[in-house]
This record gives structure tokens, C-alpha cells and sequence, in this order.
């Protein structure tokens, strides 16, 4: 293990960035002749930056999506979020950000996680097929003007498409967070951000891109209520 290796880390300088400095050999394992163990850390590692160097060049949209749906909420409307496995987790994330808070204390908004409703995903499920767990929900949730936030890495699970399906049939807005577009997930959603990657660096990418929404979300909330004095 070389720090040639470990130069990979270095991402491309873009303007107003500080960049990232290359990182020292890593400390041998203790005890470890072999380095197969290291070796499959390092070259997880290499892939991560990479995807946040793609989610970059989103900035603006999750930007514009803070502000959007701050605005939302705070007429009254409601973030719905689902996805599956690992992608469930990070929706649910979102949502719990939503009616806790980020940063600081603010009120709480209404933002609802499909997959957590665990007797209504079951119930639906066994009587119409896991791939309508989420499009059934959203047809008794979603109103007109709500969000439906649909987070995947592959973009292809059908009970998420079938979902965004079903949002477009009740007005209810969609926005996606994928890995590697263009997807089917994609190509059905009003809008997207999608994070060229390998599976595990696009969902860890998913993270880095709900607290970056969160952290808009929270400043737009906070400029608004300060104008309303």
C-alpha cells in the first residue's frame, strides 16, 4: 500500500472548493500478513469521493429543492418518502429531519415514511403484491401539491414506479434520488438527482444529499419566519 494508491483520494479542484488532502499510508493491521482486508477498505474508500464529486454538480437542485419544499410545508403540505432495504433507511432519515429538526429548533413539519407503516406495507403486500405497497399509500395520502421524495440506487424497483405513477394521478410532485442515470425511476419522476457510483458510494451519497436539502430547508424556513417578525 502506497501513497500513489491513496492518491486516488484527491478530487478534482473546482473553483471555491478547498481541496482534499491526500491521505497518509494507513497503519499496518495489527497482526495482519495478509492486507486483502485493507485492501477492499481502501478501494471502497477510492469510490466514495468520486460520487460526491457527481453530486456536486447538483448543488443547485437540492438547493432549489430546500427552498421548494420549505415553502410547501409550510402551506400545509406533506413530504411522503419510501424505498427499499438501505434506501428505506436514508428516506426514512429525510423524514425524521422533517418532524424533529436538522441544526437548530423550529417547528415541526408533516413528513411521512410509506415503508415504516409496517401493518399497512404487510397488509398490502398480502393482498395486492409488494410492488403496490407505496402506489396504494400514496393514492390515500398524497394531495395535490404534496412531495413524494423516491430514493434507489438502481431506479428500477417496480412498487417505486408504480408509486410515481400513482403521485402523478393525485398532483402530488415527484423527486428522485438515484444512482447512475438515466434510469426508469428517472425518466418517470418530475425531477431528480442521480449519483454516478457504485451502489454502496451512491446510497452514502444519498446521505450527504438529504442533510444538504435539510440544511436549505432550515435556512429557507428560518429567512421566512424571521420576515414574518
Amino acid at each position: 500500500m502506497n501513497a500513489e494508491r491513496l492518491a486516488l483520494f484527491r478530487p478534482g479542484r473546482r473553483q471555491g472548493l478547498t481541496p482534499v488532502p491526500v491521505l497518509p499510508d494507513p497503519a499496518p493491521l495489527p497482526g495482519a500478513g495478509d492486507t486483502a482486508a485493507l485492501d477492499a477498505v481502501v478501494e471502497h474508500l477510492q469510490h466514495v469521493l468520486p460520487a460526491v464529486e457527481s453530486l456536486m454538480s447538483s448543488a443547485g437542485k437540492l438547493a432549489d429543492w430546500g427552498v421548494d419544499l420549505a415553502d410547501r410545508l409550510m402551506r400545509g403540505q406533506r413530504l411522503l418518502a419510501a424505498g427499499n432495504g438501505g434506501s428505506a433507511a436514508e428516506a426514512q432519515h429525510l423524514t425524521a429531519e422533517l418532524v424533529g429538526r436538522f441544526d437548530g429548533e423550529r417547528e415541526p413539519f408533516s413528513a411521512i415514511s410509506l415503508h415504516a407503516e409496517s401493518s399497512a406495507v404487510t397488509a398490502l403486500a398480502n393482498d395486492y403484491g409488494y410492488e403496490n405497497v407505496f402506489a396504494r399509500q400514496v393514492r390515500a395520502h398524497g394531495r395535490k401539491g404534496d412531495v413524494l421524495m423516491l430514493m434507489s440506487t438502481s431506479g428500477k424497483s417496480p412498487n417505486l414506479l408504480l408509486a410515481a405513477e400513482a403521485a402523478r394521478e393525485v398532483g402530488v410532485t415527484t423527486w428522485a434520488l438515484t444512482g447512475a442515470g438515466p434510469n426508469p425511476l428517472t425518466n418517470v419522476c418530475d425531477d431528480h438527482v442521480a449519483i454516478d457510483g457504485r451502489s454502496a458510494n451512491a446510497q452514502e451519497g444519498h446521505l450527504i444529499a438529504v442533510h444538504a436539502l435539510c440544511r436549505a430547508f432550515d435556512g429557507e424556513v428560518a429567512r421566512c419566519r424571521e420576515q414574518e417578525g
